[in-house]
């Protein structure tokens, strides 16, 4: 009962904090990427980088500064991460091989945060603040600019220009993010959440002999790896760490800060397109598949089967004891139906039931709310989905809000839905076959394909959490993890960014009685079934070769 209450009021604490926070905050990223002024700050970073600014794009140009800004980032940071071993600690560290400092590069450009590594003893302050935490906020920026470009398609008519990626790329950083991260670290400083450029202290134990504490710039840090998706912990237990998530305080605000973005993002939405109950529809479907995941996950954990979890009454292996089953089974909600992908327990240790809805929160193509930006063009993917089905019913051209949905658009839409299933059963499929791959799942039988399972997923989704009996850190893995992670990114935006064109390009249709209305509950339920009945015909034959069979044996 006492963790039943306590399950409930932290819930309803981190649910009445967004839809406080979410209004304002859309409100305002609206504001930010629809007006036409440009801060005095911004037109220096405009004029060093060559960037006209008041030049909008080409689609094919946007799509291009997209990609050309990831590679020249991966680049960067795969040099700085090999320099810092050149640094003396705690500024650098001996930690990587160029395959794994590769493999980093490409996971935190591509707002993924898979960490084939400990960050304690592989990274520096350099790494982890000049490296790590300037892609954090380029990587989310990146993310929202596309979302940003898509809303602009369905607005505008008759175009083919979707804005200029570099004044979106620098207003989500310089007008959002930052003042964002300052806020947030200032308050997890106050807290208790460690910060600091020293160097590992050294202390006395009780039993007479010593032990190295390593310390970092973690407030800091953790605001932007949080409020971004990037997620990747400054140690290598994550948000379970006391020097990242010190309190159940910390733990709720860190919850928060993982959703506030993307959340808020739906509203920026309704807003931008001039019919705010879009907007609400969005969230509708937001609200009722987060809130069937967070069921899922809190009775999984509460109510365990086995001899053993049964007889102590609870699954407590493997959870934080300051946070207990809510706090542990809320925070690895939000961050799989987040993009975040960061850990305050190990969901190794879930329940079969438990770590599975943790992966189907992934491979709904984290749309309860998603990432920072992928969350809202994945939600805008399902509902033109479901647009087509509701045509198909009633014998009509779909359209929405004014926009036909011919079969252009629908083959990018059918693309959009196909890549990652399609990257994440290739993958594990391969990794299973070869002796090495099925090496790397320390467990045996349906858990250890649930392992390599959840990496692909986790890598294609871009979220970066991972169960921890899976050894990724080998050069197969390095590689392959990889090219998960680039597929699962870049394919679905240059889709995104070719629909918005597509969508562009149009002339403004004609409503008519006949329209289907896309902010009416019915719609809302057809979204609702068209996300479920896609991921179940997608990964169900995995699901039940793995979290499934292990429920049931």
């Amino acid at each position: 009962m006492h963790w039943g209450m306590t399950a409930w009021l932290q819930l309803a604490t981190i649910v009445a904090i967004l839809a406080v926070l979410h209004v304002p905050l859309g409100n305002y990223m609206a504001s930010v990427y629809s007006g036409e002024k440009h801060w005095r700050a911004e037109r220096l970073i405009y004029r060093i980088a060559g960037v006209e600014p008041d030049r909008e794009q080409h689609w094919v140009w946007y799509a291009a500064s997209v990609l050309a800004f990831s590679v020249v980032s991966v680049a960067v940071l795969f040099g700085l991460l090999m320099l810092q071993a050149q640094l003396p600690a705690p500024w650098g560290a001996q930690g990587m091989t160029p395959l794994l400092a590769l493999n980093t590069a490409v996971s935190f450009v591509t707002n993924t945060s898979w960490q084939n590594y400990a960050g304690e003893s592989s990274l520096g302050h350099v790494g982890l603040t000049v490296g790590l935490g300037v892609q954090a906020f380029a990587s989310s920026a990146v993310g929202m600019a596309v979302a940003i470009a898509l809303i602009r398609g369905i607005v505008r008519r008759q175009t083919v220009e979707l804005g200029n990626f570099w004044v979106d790329l620098v207003r989500g950083i310089i007008r959002i993010l930052i003042p964002m991260a300052v806020l947030i670290a200032v308050l997890l400083t106050a807290l208790g959440v460690l910060e600091t450029f020293g160097a590992a202290q050294s202390i006395g134990t009780l039993a007479g002999g010593s032990q190295t504490l390593p310390t970092a710039p973690v407030a800091s840090w953790e605001s932007i790896k949080l409020m971004s998706g990037d997620g990747g912990g400054a140690f290598n237990a994550n948000s379970a760490h006391p020097f990242e998530n010190p309190t159940p305080l910390t733990n709720v605000i860190e919850i928060v800060t993982m959703a506030v973005i993307p959340v808020s993002l739906v509203r920026t939405y309704g807003v931008m397109i001039g019919d705010r109950r879009q907007g609400w529809a969005l969230l509708a479907v937001v609200v009722v598949l987060f809130g069937l995941g967070t069921a899922a996950v809190g009775m999984s954990e509460a109510m365990p089967h086995g001899t053993v979890t049964s007889a102590v009454g609870a699954a407590l292996e493997g959870k934080e004891v300051r946070f207990g089953i809510p706090g542990s089974a809320q925070f690895g909600q939000v961050a799989t139906a987040t993009a975040d992908g960061a850990a305050n327990s190990s969901y190794d240790s879930f329940t079969s039931v438990g770590g599975g809805v943790l992966m189907a929160n992934m491979m709904l193509g984290e749309i309860s709310p998603g990432g920072t930006g992928s969350g809202l063009y994945g939600l805008v993917v399902i509902a033109l989905l479901a647009v087509f089905l509701g045509g198909l019913m009633i014998g009509r051209t779909p359209e929405y809000l004014g926009k036909r949905v011919s079969a252009r658009e629908m083959k990018l839409v059918s693309l959009a839905v196909l890549t990652p299933p399609v990257a994440v059963l290739t993958g594990v499929a391969i990794a299973m076959a070869l002796p090495a791959g099925a090496r790397a799942a320390t467990n045996s039988g349906p858990h250890g394909l649930s392992e390599v399972l959840y990496a692909f997923t986790s890598c294609v989704a871009g979220n970066g959490s991972a169960f921890g009996g899976f050894s990724g850190n080998t050069t197969g893995f390095n590689i392959g993890l990889a090219v998960a992670m680039i597929i699962g990114r870049y394919v679905p935006m240059i889709l995104v960014i070719s629909l918005a064109a597509s969508f562009a390009g149009q002339r403004s249709g004609v409503v008519t009685d006949g329209t289907l209305r896309t902010h009416e509950p019915s719609f809302v339920g057809l979204m609702i079934g068209a996300a479920l009945i896609v991921v179940g015909l997608e990964y169900l034959p995995a699901l039940a070769l793995g979290p499934i069979a292990e429920r049931l044996s």
